[in-house]
């Protein structure tokens, strides 16, 4: 899917890049799918603000996705692509042969009349999902689970994939879209092929009144802030700044915040990759 540039006929457009959204086939979504999602804008019960920068957006309806793909050995057929406004990937909307309607995580290049499975015996082809003890190793999987059962965790936002390496003993080995390789239970769930829309990093707002219409409010920088707000605070000139940290004092560059005693760092064989500090 390609993107779409403007003509500079305003500031908002002039360096605006959009999707083109070809792959879409409705604008309507399935009305049984759909259920209420509010907004808090960051206030907690007691109507106090625990959460900045939150607030207005559009109305949202949210779409039921079906992540746990348990309806094994019954084929379904792609009805439709759809845009889902909480999620940066498409949908797809499945029909099962029994009547039963689904939403799932569009894989890229699946088109609507394609048909889809789950399960034991089922093919490693786009779209099907599998469990990992029967997926080909060096296949690229996406809308993988951690707990077997639970529901896809992993590698479900847009254009994201992560690679089936190889088996060790109960587990498997996954590359995941971060650079991390991990074990994961040969009895969960992973779906072939790649996450549709992977030209949504190539997206550019154009205007701050769309990250409005998104539920984002403006960020004060800290280095703005006087002393008594923010500890990069303050200063005269070029004075102000400091080590980068959080409001709350937690260093941003190269302090570690993952807890060593959790109970998934033992499944981790290689760390995810970092950017290299000068």
């Amino acid at each position: 899917m390609a993107v779409r540039k403007f003509n500079p006929t305003s500031p908002g457009t002039r360096h605006r890049i959009a999707l083109d959204y070809s792959a879409i086939t409705t604008n309507k979504p399935e009305k049984s799918l759909l259920a209420k999602l509010s907004k808090s804008g960051g206030r907690n019960h007691d109507g106090k603000m625990t959460v900045r920068n939150i607030g207005g957006g559009h109305k949202r309806r949210y779409r039921i996705i079906d992540f746990k793909r348990n309806k094994e050995g019954i084929p379904g057929k792609i009805k439709t692509i759809e845009y889902d406004p909480n999620r940066t990937a498409f949908i797809a909307l499945v029909v099962y042969a029994d009547g039963e309607k689904r939403y799932m995580i569009a894989p890229n290049g699946i088109k609507v009349g394609d048909t889809i499975n789950a399960g034991r015996g089922a093919e490693p082809v786009v779209g099907n999902a599998l469990y990992l003890d029967e997926i080909p190793t060096g296949t690229t999987i996406h809308c993988i689970e951690m707990t077997p059962g639970r529901g896809a965790a992993l590698a479900r936002s847009a254009g994201t994939n992560g690679i089936l390496v190889g088996t060790e003993g109960k587990y498997a080995i996954v590359k995941l879209p971060s650079g991390e390789v991990r074990r994961v239970l040969s009895s969960c769930k992973a779906t072939i092929g790649t996450t549709s829309n992977a030209d949504h990093q190539l997206e550019v707002i154009g205007k701050a009144g769309r990250n409005r219409w998104k539920g984002n409010r403006p960020r004060v920088r800290g280095v703005a802030m006087n002393p008594v707000d923010h500890p990069m605070g303050g200063g005269e000139g070029r004075a102000s700044g400091g080590h980068p940290r959080s409001r709350t004092g937690v260093m941003a560059k190269g302090q570690k915040t993952r807890n060593t005693k959790k109970y998934s760092s033992k499944l981790i064989i290689t760390k995810r990759k970092t950017k290299s500090r000068k």
